[in-house]
């Protein structure tokens, strides 16, 4: 078969079908994949140094294959993704956002794993799993997800005199405040484009970014609570300095942390890794605690954020990438996930390893109470490719225009999006 041509955001309108065209892989008995190579993309910042080195032995002694995980950014990863699926010769295994599954399997980019889901997740739990169904089906198995924290700089909060952990978004922006006037250290580092940030912010507040509208999928970012979310959201940014129109990621924010005179970021649990990674003499000074809410019996809406792993619909080494499944997501290795990254158990009896990681200590009240995910339907994804037009919304409303007015500007392109088939 040959290359596919896919428009970039169009990414559900690819490769309908494609799946019944993987060869899935053969073996000739018990050492049948010796010798053979599998390619897994992962996202940069999703596998932890200790996590891969043991899942690495781990099938090489199963199977007398090796795997080689590929690094991949973010920043434009749909429409590479989308291209590399409708190769070929596409990677096995590939870590795909749980908000954007749903598009790949539409389009029959991805095998089916309802047998292997059987197998090795039969006690997962549900939330976990629902972003990796679509129509009943098992596209994808979950392999983390987790919801932003506060973390913070002990060594800063303590040069400002504060003690205890603020209960309240008050209190909160009382501390970036004291910490602003009694430091030379910048309160909180949260650049204009923190969007994931933004997204668990409309979850508080009870807004969806999409609603029906004669049958179709439209923008409802109009709603006066996405207004109030963004608004939320302007407070916060009001104590950085960072860029209004970057992301988390451009720099990676961990290393701005890294150099030690920034009180606190918003950040998932393993970017304590990527400034422990540039700046190893701060571990001590690393905290963390659940993003407090209006009150003290809520915390701040978050969103689920997470990635499954999937198995190309069009891949030849099928069979070898669910015995690379079977590895990666056993008991064993999503217990040291948990550990080391900081993600939230996804199963009961993992639960103990989350007592290990402060991180995952911090996220357990906002996920229990106050979490949610973006829209997971198939048309979503396009609505995440660049240039994201949330991102572009919220860079304008921080530079002064009203949400309502900033809404209007980008909603006949999300709505272009959305209705992508």
């Amino acid at each position: 078969m040959k290359r596919g041509l896919i428009a970039a955001t169009a990414v559900a309108g690819m490769l309908v079908g494609v799946a019944a065209c993987g060869s899935g892989g053969e073996k000739t008995g018990a050492d049948g994949f010796k010798g053979q190579k599998l390619t897994v993309w992962v996202m940069n910042g999703s596998n932890p140094a200790q996590w891969t080195e043991q899942v690495s032995a781990q099938f090489k002694k199963k199977t007398g294959a090796t795997v080689e995980f590929k690094v991949q950014q973010w920043n434009g990863i749909q429409q590479k993704l989308s291209t590399a699926l409708s190769e070929e010769t596409p990677p096995d295994v590939v870590e795909i956002g749980n908000t954007q599954t749903a598009a790949y399997a539409q389009a029959g980019a991805l095998a089916e794993l309802g047998d292997l889901k059987k197998e090795i997740g039969a006690d997962w739990n549900e939330a976990f799993n629902k972003a990796s169904l679509v129509d009943g089906k098992q596209y994808a198995l979950p392999w983390f997800a987790g919801n932003r924290v506060v973390m913070y700089n002990k060594k800063i909060w303590a040069e400002a005199g504060l003690k205890g952990i603020p209960k309240t978004r008050n209190e909160l922006f009382k501390a970036f405040d004291t910490i602003k006037k009694k430091t030379d250290a910048e309160p909180l580092y949260l650049p204009g484009q923190n969007w994931y940030f933004f997204d668990g912010l409309t979850i508080g507040t009870g807004a969806d970014l999409v609603k029906k509208q004669g049958g179709k999928w439209v923008s409802n970012l109009g709603d006066p609570k996405v207004a109030k979310a963004m608004d939320i959201y302007k407070q916060y940014q009001a104590f950085s300095t960072a860029p209004k129109n970057k992301d988390e990621a451009t720099p990676q924010q961990g290393e701005v942390f890294a150099k030690g005179r920034t009180g606190a970021v918003i950040a998932m649990g393993y970017e304590a890794a990527t400034a422990l990674k540039a700046n190893p003499g701060m571990k001590k000074d690393i905290g963390f605690f659940t993003i407090p809410g209006e009150t003290a019996d809520k915390p701040e809406g978050v969103f689920l954020g997470g990635s499954n792993f999937a198995v190309a619909g069009m891949g030849k080494n099928q069979e070898l990438a669910k015995e690379f499944l079977k590895v990666a997501l056993s008991k064993q290795n999503d217990r040291q996930m948990v550990k080391e990254s900081g993600w939230a158990p996804k199963s009961p009896d993992l639960a103990d390893a989350g007592k290990e990681n402060p991180a995952v200590a911090a996220a357990a009240p906002a996920a229990e109470k106050s979490g949610g995910t973006t829209p997971l339907i198939p048309q979503w994804a396009a609505v995440e490719n660049l240039p994201n037009p949330i991102k572009s919304y919220m860079t304008a409303v921080l530079g002064g225009k009203s949400p309502a007015d900033a809404a209007k500007d980008i909603e006949s392109e999300i709505n272009a999006r959305l209705a992508k088939q």
